[in-house]
């Protein structure tokens, strides 16, 4: 701008020319100026959540009060899943294209004030658990994977609870990395039951209910330990990271797609983010 100003002040006080002349050089010079301002002002810019590369921009997810008590049971009956809305998971992270007999999937969630609850909708040809061990290779089983920040406030998370990547096993086991930087089971943070669609035995309903925990989860005590911090109670209005996946392995050695609810953009062709950055997830806010 302070290019502009002398610049103005040198062509318009030229007593060479003729006062038309003189309009339409302050009119090219201010259209000059103003375009130079909005690059400027784009390339200086910060990214929206604060991180070094700014991730899409998701809409945020409205979730709907349950007004009475949800019984996990696999088996989504109650009036309240009824009237809840439906969102796909529909993005491919890993893999390569699949056709809607292989893996097809789409969630819900509602709440409580002790609880997030969840109703995933999955289609799959295959269901496959080839690890005894809920701690080991986790992820290259049949897994939902729920990715939790309570406070949305993103950034790094693999190896603290700044955020959860909780991966929900067929045998119900939960795992994620704790801070001690080893896999381990959340079991007491998410009640979890599947089931056959009676109607329809390719649908698989797999309902959730969530313990929301804030990042000084405290990983050396179990969560039932009366020193151990308390579960969040969830209130209207509150706004949570959140993002869904699934692990797809048709039996195979490894995981042959990975599938989440939110686009995320790929660093050096890596999209497989959310396990340790939680700027890539989506934002759901709790509503009454």
């Amino acid at each position: 701008m302070d290019w502009f100003n002398k610049q103005l002040s040198a062509e318009v006080k030229s007593e060479d020319l003729p006062p038309k002349n003189k309009a339409k050089i302050i009119s090219a010079l201010t259209v000059t100026a103003v375009i130079s301002s909005a690059v400027i002002a784009a390339d200086i810019k910060a990214p929206i959540d604060g991180s070094e590369h700014q991730e899409h921009i998701h809409p945020i997810i409205e979730v709907n009060y349950a007004n009475t008590k949800l019984n996990i049971d696999g088996m989504p009956n109650e009036a309240d899943w009824q009237q809840a809305k439906w969102h796909p998971i529909d993005q491919m992270i890993i893999g390569p294209e699949i056709s809607a007999d292989d893996f097809s999937g789409q969630y819900k969630l509602l709440w409580r004030e002790n609880k997030l609850f969840l109703l995933t909708e999955i289609i799959d040809d295959v269901m496959f658990d080839q690890t005894a061990d809920p701690t080991v290779l986790y992820w290259d089983d049949d897994t939902v994977e729920v990715f939790l920040d309570e406070d949305a406030s993103g950034g790094e998370h693999q190896y603290s609870h700044n955020a959860f990547a909780y991966h929900v096993a067929l045998d119900r086991q939960v795992a994620d990395f704790s801070s001690l930087k080893e896999a381990t089971t959340f079991n007491d943070h998410i009640d979890t039951k599947w089931s056959r669609d009676p109607v329809n035995p390719q649908i698989i309903n797999w309902e959730m209910a969530i313990n929301i925990f804030p990042e000084n989860y405290n990983d050396s005590l179990s969560g039932f330990d009366p020193k151990q911090v308390s579960p969040v109670t969830l209130t209207a209005g509150k706004i949570m990271g959140f993002m869904l996946a699934y692990c797809d392995n048709d039996r195979s050695h490894t995981r042959e797609n990975f599938i989440g609810s939110h686009p995320i953009k790929p660093i050096d062709g890596d999209m497989n983010r959310g396990y340790k950055d939680a700027n890539v997830f989506g934002k759901i806010k709790l509503i009454k």
